[in-house]
């Protein structure tokens, strides 16, 4: 009898450890000892690496010479490709600030998750190349965010700037809010 509930215990934990679904509501916190399990690459002159995949897909319905598409939209981190150097990161307080950095870049995705969702989901496809108009919009959004996570890591020097990662925790933490105003505005349509 223990087994089964066991079973569903794991099932119900298992959709929050390792990705941010289309239900989400908020990111993965990132942990050391959870996400950081690849082995690192020792010639790299970075002191982690946080390893993430969007993928989307979506069924399709034409009524009325109109395309709806129902959106399956995921974030995940990979833990066996995203690494961190430990022998550099030995005192609390630059482990501490480079873990905040890295989680920069999961809610940098949180925020692509939630735009793909919201433009994705709110166009109108023609009939016609639907699938080209949605293959095409979301390599624009993937595109875009993957000039922002440059941009980040850049500006921040990796998160050694203190003063411009604290500029860009503003601006990701301004952005997070926004998308989730947009989903609950979604939402209650």
């Amino acid at each position: 009898m223990k087994k089964p509930i066991l079973s569903i215990l794991i099932l119900l934990i298992l959709p929050f450890t390792f990705g941010f679904k289309q239900d989400f509501t908020e990111p993965v916190q990132l942990q050391w000892e959870t996400h950081f399990k690849g082995k690192a690459v020792e010639n790299s002159p970075f002191f982690a690496l946080t390893a993430m995949t969007w993928k989307y897909s979506y069924e399709s319905t034409i009524y009325r010479n109109r395309v709806a598409i129902n959106l399956k939209n995921e974030v995940t981190i990979d833990k066996n490709r995203s690494w961190v150097k430990w022998d550099k990161i030995k005192n609390p307080d630059v482990r501490a600030s480079l873990l905040h950095h890295e989680q920069g870049h999961v809610n940098i995705q949180y925020i692509l998750l939630s735009e793909a969702e919201r433009v994705l989901k709110n166009r109108n496809y023609s009939v016609k190349n639907y699938k080209a108009q949605i293959s095409q919009l979301a390599n624009e959004i993937s595109n875009y965010f993957d000039t922002m996570q440059r941009n980040y890591d850049d500006e921040t020097e990796h998160g050694s700037n203190h003063k411009m990662q604290a500029r860009w925790d503003k601006i990701i933490d301004d952005k997070m809010e926004e998308s989730r105003a947009a989903t609950l505005a979604n939402n209650s349509k």
